[in-house]
């Protein structure tokens, strides 16, 4: 089979062609610019290379209400050009195959469970901290919807006792991604993360928030993994800071050894690594051809 991928994210696009098992063949991809800009590069790729359906996890927010009139577009975004976008019918325009259509970190939960750290589980989530923060569920064997999809990014946070930053979400302020998100550290401190050392408050800052959404998902959700990605959690100390402060939160209220003994394989970086979106888009254009409509 040969199943197109893409993972459109706020800041680049990238688009893959792979297979039933989860490899991906060939890929590229190039920043998100106006979608005069991007979509036909999208095209241009896929022109000619036989793809049998096609999987995209998008950057949102997004409708995926089947039956809506929206559906398929990209919503409520402030990125130029791309607010009120029909992405999806775009492409179906050119491209007369099934596709499926999510955001980007449901793609990737999806993936996950298809060939990475979850894989074969029923319940799990994944987190992407980045320019942004999403959330990906994964509930009962199916990816998780209701009203639109989750937006775990923007749920209220307790602020940490030394921290008296106002935060950047320009909706909430101090909710999740305004407080923990790339921009947040970068804006916090003056300096982007990656030029911050180890041992600096930053990363003690950044563990309470995001151990703090973790706790709640737990308590919530029950999830029977937790998966983080994105590029912040490309700082390895960031791990062991959120596990003991997941453990500390819950202060063993939790009775799962998955919690008390094997924190270190409970909350982990992404089994399929920086390819977890695109692996996730690919997922989806492999449950769209086979119309499983339960699933997505």
């Amino acid at each position: 089979m040969r199943i197109g991928a893409i993972e459109a994210g706020g800041t680049k696009f990238v688009c893959g062609i792979g297979d039933e098992s989860g490899r991906i063949e060939d890929q590229i991809s190039f920043p998100t610019g106006h979608p005069d800009q991007t979509m036909p590069k999208v095209i241009d790729y896929f022109q000619g290379k036989g793809v049998e359906a096609i999987g995209i996890g998008s950057f949102g927010p997004i409708d995926i209400a089947h039956g809506s009139p929206a559906y398929g577009y990209v919503t409520t975004t402030p990125k130029p050009g791309w607010a009120n976008y029909d992405l999806l019918g775009t492409l179906k325009q050119v491209f007369p195959v099934p596709f499926g259509w999510d955001t980007d970190v449901n793609a990737a939960v999806y993936g996950e469970v298809k060939w990475g750290a979850a894989q074969g589980m029923s319940n799990c989530l994944y987190i992407t901290v980045g320019t942004g923060i999403g959330v990906g569920v994964y509930a009962e064997g199916r990816l998780v919807h209701g009203l639109v999809h989750p937006e775990g990014g923007h749920v209220l946070t307790r602020r940490h006792p030394e921290d008296d930053f106002v935060g950047i979400c320009p909706y909430h302020g101090d909710c999740l991604e305004g407080m923990a998100a790339g921009p947040a550290i970068e804006a916090r401190w003056g300096k982007k993360g990656h030029e911050l050392p180890a041992d600096h408050k930053a990363w003690e800052m950044e563990a309470f928030y995001i151990a703090g959404a973790l706790t709640d998902a737990i308590l919530l959700l029950s999830p029977h993994k937790i998966i983080l990605g994105g590029g912040v959690m490309q700082q390895p100390q960031l791990f062991p800071l959120i596990r003991e402060a997941v453990r500390r939160n819950l202060n063993g209220y939790v009775s799962s050894s998955a919690i008390l003994d094997h924190m270190e394989e409970y909350i982990v970086a992404p089994g399929l690594g920086q390819q977890a979106g695109l692996c996730g888009a690919l997922a989806l254009g492999l449950a769209a051809m086979n119309n499983q409509a339960s699933i997505i």
